[in-house]
């Protein structure tokens, strides 16, 4: 754990909300262990949320609402958090059941994500926002424009999956224009319910910017079981 501390640049007062940050419930499970990582996700979750909703607040004071909560999601989705578990190698010291462990949980991204989480709940406690601030603020300077833009169908896949427990389909609508100057329209839907349409260079961009137009969608609407 004392290489972790290294990396993370923060030296835990209370050794055991780091050791609980980092185990799995299925650690937990096969050692008879009452603690695992999931109450401190839970918080980590929140604290991540506020820090990154005062930074974009402060760093952006033109933006409007939107672009605020479009940015934070990308920011602190599954994806980006576990691409940020992975270049911590947080996955090298987390406590996984025998199961997990060899299924090759330890480079899965939902669990290191949700680690990743636990591990800012755990810093929280044992030391309060500070530290907190002083881990998230340089990982979040050093997101580029384009690494945000491509989180948008993986923000959108974690939403859908959380409400409907399926991911979204894409379908490619149309092609226009000549060879080197083709413009792509993508459909995002789930099931029988479309839920935004984007347009790109190529099928990539088209999609990012359908499942963008899916999140504007959800913020305000909610796919009923009839539509699906």
């Amino acid at each position: 754990m004392s290489s972790l501390e290294a990396v993370i640049g923060y030296r835990f007062r209370d050794k055991g909300l780091l050791e609980e940050a980092l185990t799995h419930k299925s650690h937990a499970t096969e050692t008879g262990g009452r603690c695992h990582n999931e109450r401190l996700e839970f918080l980590g979750d929140s604290v991540l949320g506020m820090t990154v909703s005062y930074y974009l607040f402060l760093r952006n004071p033109s933006e409007d609402e939107g672009f605020l909560s479009k940015t934070k999601a990308a920011v602190v989705s599954r994806a980006n958090l576990a691409r940020w578990a992975e270049a911590l190698a947080l996955g090298n010291h987390l406590y996984l059941g025998a199961g997990e462990h060899l299924s090759g949980g330890a480079k899965r991204h939902s669990i290191l994500a949700n680690a990743m989480e636990a591990v800012l709940g755990a810093v929280y406690l044992d030391g309060g926002l500070a530290p907190v601030e002083k881990l998230v603020v340089p990982w979040l300077e050093s997101q580029g424009t384009r690494e945000l833009d491509e989180d948008y169908k993986s923000s959108l896949q974690e939403l859908i999956q959380k409400r409907h427990k399926r991911p979204p389909d894409y379908e490619l609508t149309s092609e226009a224009g000549p060879e080197h100057e083709k413009l792509f329209t993508v459909r995002v839907f789930l099931g029988r319910k479309t839920l935004g349409l984007g347009s790109g260079r190529n099928k990539k961009e088209a999609q990012q910017a359908a499942a963008r137009n899916a999140l504007d969608y959800l913020a305000t609407h909610e796919v009923r079981k009839d539509e699906i």
